[in-house]
């Protein structure tokens, strides 16, 4: 039996992304759709509710002014397009969330009335497909998100799970990182990540078919190159040299078990396929910021990636 599936993963907050993810169950006539990792956006643009009723901001250096109604909608449209939540507030409330932990309190609060959002979204659209869709979240995403992941009808929340995807396949996922400098929610220890799948692949009765999917790549594939940083956490000057920042513990994974495949994402810049031993890896990457879904379209059979084709649009 060949497995038809659509996957893509960091979408980081784009509604655009969102949007055209789920219209493309229907679009390419596809059954099963896989979304990793890293669904929540990472910042937000407040704009500011003016004396004179108006509204103010600036987004990508040009600023705006909008009037309550349609061209208020529109302008907070097209932001939330790009991957960044939109805030409507008075001047004076900003001193509000200019503390780290208000931020993120912040962040929370928009993150999740996002994510209720796209689930109302997805059901109105994918109704009508008959399309399964099985979500992760990523080592960015807050914990507090899984609730409403988990309390949905729209899509199967499979973080730590091993789930059929149809007669043939199974499906080994988790959206647990190795160390990042940010310190991310969902960064763990080499050893504990290596545990973590370790102990999902003990429920996996067929190893041969399984896929793995995983949000962050395996180690010096060249699906985990990102640009080098300085001390200070910003791209080398002239941003010329990538190194591999995927996980070893992804990789000693895939050595041991040579699962069928294995999605990946988190690294953006490094979209692409490589062999590990039997184990076909691919990394669909990401340009969530201009509001562009990259995912690949796969044919698996029992016992072989049949196509893989990228999308991008």
């Amino acid at each position: 039996m060949t497995l038809r599936l659509f996957f893509a993963t960091d979408i980081h907050g784009s509604d655009k992304c969102w949007m055209k993810f789920i219209n493309a169950a229907e679009f390419y006539k596809i059954k099963t759709m896989v979304l990793g990792g890293d669904l929540t956006a990472k910042g937000f643009i407040s704009i500011l509710h003016q004396p004179d009723g108006t509204y103010k901001t600036t987004f990508r250096g040009k600023q705006y002014a909008a009037k309550e109604g349609p061209e208020l909608d529109e302008l907070e449209k097209r932001i939330r397009w790009t991957g960044l939540y939109t805030y409507r507030t008075p001047p004076e409330k900003l001193k509000d969330f200019q503390t780290e932990e208000g931020t993120r309190k912040l962040m929370l609060q928009l993150a999740k009335e996002s994510l209720e959002r796209w689930m109302k979204v997805g059901e109105e659209r994918l109704r009508s497909s008959g399309a399964k869709v099985f979500v992760t979240g990523g080592n960015d995403d807050e914990f507090e998100i899984d609730e409403i992941l988990l309390n949905t009808k729209v899509v199967d929340y499979v973080e730590g799970r091993v789930v059929k995807l149809d007669e043939d396949h199974e499906m080994l996922s988790t959206g647990f990182g190795n160390p990042t400098p940010w310190h991310c929610p969902r960064d763990i220890t080499e050893e504990e990540l290596g545990n973590r799948i370790d102990k999902l692949a003990s429920q996996v009765k067929n190893m041969e078919s399984c896929i793995f999917n995983i949000h962050v790549p395996p180690y010096d594939t060249r699906l985990d190159d990102a640009p080098k940083l300085d001390d200070n956490l910003q791209v080398e000057e002239g941003g010329m040299t990538m190194v591999p920042v995927g996980s070893k513990a992804v990789r000693q994974a895939i050595e041991k078990y040579q699962p069928l495949m294995s999605l990946h994402g988190h690294i953006h810049e490094s979209k692409g396929r490589c062999k590990i031993g039997r184990t076909t890896c691919i990394n669909p990457g990401s340009n969530y910021q201009n509001g562009m879904l990259q995912a690949v379209i796969l044919e698996v059979e029992p016992t072989r990636v049949k196509t893989y084709t990228p999308i991008t649009g």
